[in-house]
């Protein structure tokens, strides 16, 4: 079973991705991805207010890190930092969709090869 993947862990590095980040939408969340050729892959989830209370939101970020966990840490791809943001339908949405949004956000962001 992979282990946890290197995190984004401050502010400040959560707001150079989304200023500078490629960006791409689904249904279930919207990814972040700032290619950062001298380092390793790093994560970072979010879940705003607007998703629900606590609850809601830790639900959620928790789906996003084993999404993450399962799609990216057999080979990650090195050199990038991603941001995962949380959307309404993150916390209900079936398993295999979510994996499948994730995927073609990263196929899409230019993170994972076609």
């Amino acid at each position: 079973m992979p282990g946890q993947l290197p995190r984004l862990t401050k502010r400040r590095e959560f707001l150079r991705v989304a200023g500078r980040g490629r960006k791409s939408a689904r249904p279930s969340l919207v990814l972040q991805a700032l290619p950062q050729p001298e380092g390793p892959l790093r994560l970072g989830f979010t879940a705003t207010k607007k998703i629900g209370n606590a609850v809601i939101r830790n639900r959620a970020k928790r789906r996003l890190r084993e999404a993450a966990r399962l799609t990216l840490a057999e080979a990650p791809p090195a050199g990038w930092d991603l941001v995962l943001i949380a959307r309404d339908g993150t916390g209900t949405r079936a398993w295999s969709k979510l994996l499948s949004d994730l995927r073609g956000a990263l196929r899409q962001a230019g993170v994972l090869a076609e």
